[in-house]
């Protein structure tokens, strides 16, 4: 009879066991899964962030390189100008010493002393001394062209190692932004359809709310609303381009990434600014957020890492990332670093 209950007890206990470790598993579910999916999101902001500030550093690279290549086409056009002028100037050398091993080398005070016709003794003295002078002169511009040629060259095979350099960089960069990108499709692409919907829902959930604690503080009735004339053609031009897909490194005419597209918008009101988010922070000129007009490019995130065309009304126009189309948004949906004047 002993056996039979103790069966029976095993199998309760265990009953009871499973029974609790699913009721901890689905109760720790319920617990974790938004957890999971805010750090899902949190993730993937992460990567496309590296993923921007690898863009504006390939981009950066990519600007010193067209500079480099113009400067190392340059300098090699001035070395074949060189050289040909040192062929030119080595055969006149070379006619300059035969004629003067014709001539025996004859001083031109020799010459006038032992001429029958002094007149005309003087007359091929000044010539002697005038040819010995333009021979002189033609020593001299020989040893200036060798000598130039000399630092053009050197300058021109410094220039070709920085631009191998900033390729260098360039490939680098690029391998990075394709290793985040992947890392952050792939990531996305595990999500189920209905995850996908919710992290959408959130992001839009969060950017709402950083959007209405912004507008909370009344800067919108602090902010101008009236863009110059090259602030209006700008935004026209971004307007343009709302629904091109993003692509990092693209400046148009067909994708952007954020900053190719801010500089291409002042690049069609006349006005040519830096090609990066970081570069256009560092070198325009700084507004206070609340005097912004429409036109202003706000920059975004502590390392200058993004960068938008405000629009008004609260607004931005911006390539966001990959994987999105250029479009408009809600300004403070992002970490403002702050504000600069294109057109200042």
């Amino acid at each position: 009879m002993r056996r039979p209950l103790r069966r029976h007890g095993y199998r309760a206990a265990t009953a009871v066991a499973l029974a609790c470790a699913l009721t901890a598993a689905s109760q720790q579910g319920a617990r974790a899964d938004p957890r999971t999916l805010t750090e899902v999101q949190n993730e993937l902001e992460s990567l496309y962030h590296q993923a921007e500030v690898a863009t504006d550093k390939y981009n950066a690279a990519d600007g010193k390189v067209k500079a480099q290549t113009r400067r190392v086409s340059a300098l090699d056009a001035q070395v074949r100008a060189a050289e040909a002028k040192l062929t030119r100037l080595n055969s006149a050398a070379g006619a300059t010493a035969r004629a003067q091993y014709r001539a025996g080398g004859v001083p031109a005070e020799l010459q006038f002393a032992l001429a029958s016709d002094p007149s005309r003794a003087l007359d091929n003295a000044g010539l002697a001394l005038q040819a010995q002078q333009n021979a002189q002169n033609l020593l001299t511009e020989l040893k200036t062209t060798k000598s130039a040629l000399r630092t053009r060259t050197d300058e021109a095979a410094a220039e070709l190692e920085r631009l191998r350099a900033s390729r260098r960089a360039m490939a680098t960069q690029r391998r990075t932004i394709e290793r985040h990108i992947a890392e952050a499709k792939a990531l996305e692409s595990s999500l189920a359809a209905k995850e996908r919907a919710r992290l959408a829902a959130l992001e839009k959930q969060e950017s709402d709310r950083a959007q209405a604690k912004w507008e909370s503080t009344g800067i919108l009735d602090k902010v101008g609303t009236d863009a110059t004339a090259a602030g209006r053609k700008a935004l026209a031009f971004a307007a343009r381009q709302i629904g091109k897909p993003y692509v990092w490194g693209a400046e148009g005419p067909d994708s952007f990434d954020c900053s190719g597209l801010t500089s291409q918008a002042w690049l069609a009101a006349g006005v040519t600014i830096p090609r990066t988010s970081e570069m256009q922070w560092a070198q325009l000129k700084h507004v206070p957020v609340e005097d912004m007009r429409p036109g202003d490019l706000i920059i975004y995130f502590s390392d200058a890492s993004h960068v938008a065309i405000y629009a008004g009304g609260g607004n931005i126009i911006s390539a966001p990332r990959p994987g999105r189309y250029v479009y408009e948004s809600p300004a403070a949906s992002m970490q403002i670093l702050g504000v600069v004047r294109p057109d200042a």
